[in-house]
């Protein structure tokens, strides 16, 4: 489903993200300006619902904290850890673009605010360079999604193996530091970085669900 980068009303304007409306039945707005939030919210939720929204979710202004706290999304910061053997790393490619996303989607199915790739994406998989497959003696450990020093995503696929998916993903850090985002809701991950030597350092924004109870 096509999201609305901008969705300008007579009571300002907004972002709409409704690429999750056929997977997860939620959307999420942006206000991006306005001097009306309650009016211009009012018009993007029920533009929301019509596509087929059933939660809704919005950031971007002070009227939204009226709302319940959907999620907090954090930013981490942790040191590169290199020590240890790396296991094997293997670049996604055209041929393997679909089993990444696969496995990506499923991995983060439950997640919070996590975003379902399509097959459209896997363009920007490649372009990347970044995403990557983790594997030991020809067995598949995880994947994982750089850019520059930041972790754009990580998922084992054997219990415990996590520790050395994103220790191997590390030895492609050029730097010293690298960082992720990561919603206060997912407590597995947030406790599984922190294991690692991750610190939360901010906030990157607040989610307010403006309709719908999460099932």
């Amino acid at each position: 489903m096509q999201d609305f980068p901008v969705f300008d009303t007579e009571f300002g304007i907004a972002s709409l993200i409704l690429k999750e409306v056929p997977y997860r039945q939620e959307a999420y707005i942006i206000i991006q300006s306005t001097q009306q939030p309650e009016e211009l919210l009012r018009e993007c939720v029920a533009f929301c619902r019509m596509v087929g929204a059933e939660r809704i979710y919005a950031r971007g202004h002070e009227y939204l904290e009226r709302f319940p706290l959907h999620t907090v999304i954090l930013e981490m910061h942790g040191e590169v850890r290199t020590d240890g053997k790396p296991e094997n790393l293997f670049p996604v490619t055209q041929r393997t673009a679909a089993k990444w996303r696969g496995i990506y989607n499923e991995s983060m199915r439950g997640v919070d605010n996590s975003a379902t790739l399509e097959a459209r994406d896997e363009k920007k998989l490649l372009e990347s360079g970044g995403a990557y497959f983790v594997h030991r003696d020809g067995s598949l450990l995880g994947i994982g999604w750089l850019e520059d020093n930041k972790l754009l995503a990580i998922a084992a696929t054997q219990p415990g193996a996590g520790e050395r998916v994103l220790g191997t993903l590390m030895t492609l850090i050029p730097a010293e530091t690298m960082t992720l985002e990561v919603a206060s809701t997912n407590k597995r991950a947030i406790r599984f970085y922190e294991k690692m030597g991750f610190l939360t350092v901010g906030e990157v924004n607040r989610w307010y669900r403006v309709t719908g109870e999460k099932n």
